[in-house]
């Protein structure tokens, strides 16, 4: 096992703060004195439009790439044989388009990527004065900045923090620095610190119990999987990460519509664990003599905190105002992890008998022993996903067409603008109110949505049931294979592959033009299959690393992996807190956002690890 010790841990934690520290003093200083307007925020350069046509007045639009089939939006008006400035975006490639005005004749379009705090010109002419036909030419005049390069220089501290803490590890293995260093502190001290290898948990029931979305308590014949900590906890690191801006960036944020960024991974990710964590608890506990009534209680109370403490305490209609009836928001993340959790413990509960202690290969159907048993299950399951299909595509929406699974706003040509979700939205419209929705969803940014839409509302609830189904299907792989690793791995990759082929199918290998686009913000069949798929693979290969080879410890994601409740909820509340975010010196930096981000996440794993090392560990 990959040799650790608690002053490479706790160090590597202090070093992502000052990995950020670091960043912010290379925040650029010249990029203001680079912009050309003082106004000119991220993710915007200036472009200078010449009318050099003598008899035209000139309407300039754009759209970008990555709006699916939108209207075209108005950037600029300008005069005869003049100059006009505008702030184009440079997160995408956009097109540009220039009629005539005022009878809107096109004249010539362009597509081209700007790049940030960039200066270009846009030059409108007649190549042949003899000639009919318009040219639009894109000239540099200032060069942009490279505003990934922020993102190069973290990797290369991280990495280069991680290599200094592996060989001050390495020399710790070395008898004659551990004799001076024995001399020079604390006998007693010195022995824990070398001897003890950090992050190796309890094999105790004591610190387990965290059902929904902690960890398990095994059972004392099943030692604790450190790969399904290390899962949870790489996806809620990137969770607070991309939570807290990461760093401003277009790919760290929700995309807008169709299609996957990094944080569109993490929640169902979670939701996954969250499934496998059920089958190998809940068979735990029946296998020691637990009641399903008892069970049952413990069930009911966990997803009755779960709700309350998202609806009450992590609730983003804050900012609107004191919360009241008036603008609470009812669904949330804890909410629908909450109801998730409810219904597939419960369908667990009902059908599930404790695995037994030793799985004989030579059982009946081994190849199936881990499905036929629970076929009531996958039959509920599927019903539940036929309710989602025929909800979706066959309930009648008013002044939308049946099925609509678009973003409305300018998307679709502006034909369904107050259409946003369709189905989905408009069931949450009827049971919980606008009011009672999220008012800005990702939408609102591209495709300029004027709708409440709310992203974790009540028929994509459905969906995610399903993704912590397959999750606690992984669950149960581990139970009925037990220390068998290929076939673990046999299975979670054949799994894999499986899901793999069905969003193929659905998708279409299409962003926008599948059978059933991948969405999260509608919570897709096709998203489920498709992050269910990359979630077996994950869990496959961290578990292939830690539980079977054990070539990584899981740190540092394993720590917050053992807090999660804790850490979720405490990067919510805590989010506008020193040290956690502090004023800007140039708020239209990448850098500055980046070193602010980094910081705040590197916070939140030291504190697990803190919390880890004196055994605090918050239960629901």
């Amino acid at each position: 096992m990959a040799a650790s010790g608690p002053w490479g841990h706790s160090a590597s934690y202090l070093a992502g703060a000052l990995v950020a520290v670091l960043l912010s003093g290379l925040a650029q200083p010249h990029d203001i004195s680079r912009r050309p307007v003082s106004d000119l925020k991220i993710d915007q350069a200036l472009l200078q439009i010449h009318n050099e046509l003598l008899n035209e007045n000139l309407s300039v639009s754009w759209v970008s790439d990555y709006c699916y089939q939108c209207l075209a939006q108005e950037l600029s008006f300008v005069t005869m044989s003049s100059i006009a400035t505008a702030h184009v975006d440079c997160q995408h490639a956009i097109t540009l388009i220039v009629n005539s005005s005022p009878n809107g004749k096109e004249l010539c379009r362009t597509h081209y990527h700007f790049g940030e705090f960039g200066n270009y010109s846009l030059i409108v002419k007649n190549p042949h004065s003899s000639s009919l036909k318009v040219s639009c030419d894109i000239v540099i005049n200032q060069n942009p900045i490279n505003s990934y390069l922020p993102i190069f220089i973290a990797v290369l501290i991280y990495l280069g923090f991680f290599i200094i803490l592996r060989l001050g590890l390495c020399l710790l293995n070395i008898e004659q620095v551990r004799n001076w260093l024995y001399k020079k502190m604390n006998p007693r001290e010195t022995d824990r610190l070398i001897n003890s290898e950090l992050g190796s948990p309890s094999r105790t029931d004591s610190i387990g119990g965290d059902l929904p979305v902690g960890v398990w308590s095994a059972a004392s014949s099943l030692h604790r999987l450190r790969s399904l900590d290390t899962f949870r906890g790489l996806a809620l690191v990137i969770m607070v990460f991309v939570n807290y801006g990461g760093g401003k960036y277009w790919f760290f944020k929700h995309q807008s519509w169709n299609g996957l960024t990094l944080a569109d991974l993490v929640f169902p990710w979670f939701v996954f664990i969250m499934g496998t964590s059920i089958a190998l608890s809940l068979s735990s506990m029946l296998r020691r003599g637990c009641s399903k009534w008892h069970l049952l209680v413990k069930i009911l109370w966990r997803s009755l905190l779960l709700f309350l403490i998202g609806v009450i305490v992590v609730n983003p209609n804050y900012c609107l105002g004191p919360l009241s009836w008036d603008n609470l928001r009812i669904p949330g993340v804890l909410q629908r992890l909450g109801c998730t959790y409810l219904v597939v413990a419960l369908l667990e509960l009902v059908f599930a008998k404790p695995v037994p202690e030793s799985s004989s290969p030579e059982a009946r159907c081994p190849a199936v022993r881990d499905i036929l048993p629970y076929w009531p299950q996958w039959l509920i399951v599927m019903e539940l996903q036929v309710v989602w299909l025929c909800l979706t595509f066959l309930l009648h929406v008013p002044g939308c067409p049946k099925g609509y699974l678009g973003p409305g706003g300018i998307g679709d040509f502006g034909n369904y603008s107050n259409c946003t979700g369709g189905a989905a939205a408009y069931i949450d419209q009827l049971v919980l109110g606008a009011e009672h929705m999220y008012q800005h969803p990702s939408s609102n940014v591209l495709y300029l949505t004027t709708v409440p839409f709310d992203p974790e509302g009540i028929l994509g609830t459905i969906n995610s049931i399903v993704m912590a189904f397959l999750g606690l299907q992984a669950g149960k792989i581990i139970l009925f294979y037990k220390d068998q690793h290929t076939q673990i791995m046999v299975r979670f990759f054949l799994w894999s592959v499986v899901m793999g082929v069905i969003s193929i199918v659905l998708t279409m290998c299409s962003k926008d033009e599948g059978i059933i686009p991948v969405n999260k913000n509608l919570w897709t069949i096709s998203y489920v299959t498709t992050l269910s798929s990359f979630a077996f693979m994950l869990l496959l290969s961290i578990y292939y690393l830690v539980d079977v080879k054990r070539m990584w410890s899981g740190a540092p994601f394993f720590f917050p992996g053992m807090n999660s409740i804790l850490i979720y909820v405490g990067h919510e509340i805590f989010e506008d807190y020193f040290p956690f975010k502090w004023r800007m010196v140039n708020p239209q930096s990448h850098t500055e956002h980046l070193a602010q981000n980094l910081i705040a996440t590197s916070l939140w794993v030291f504190i697990s690890y803190v919390l880890y090392r004196k055994r605090i560990f918050w239960k629901i």
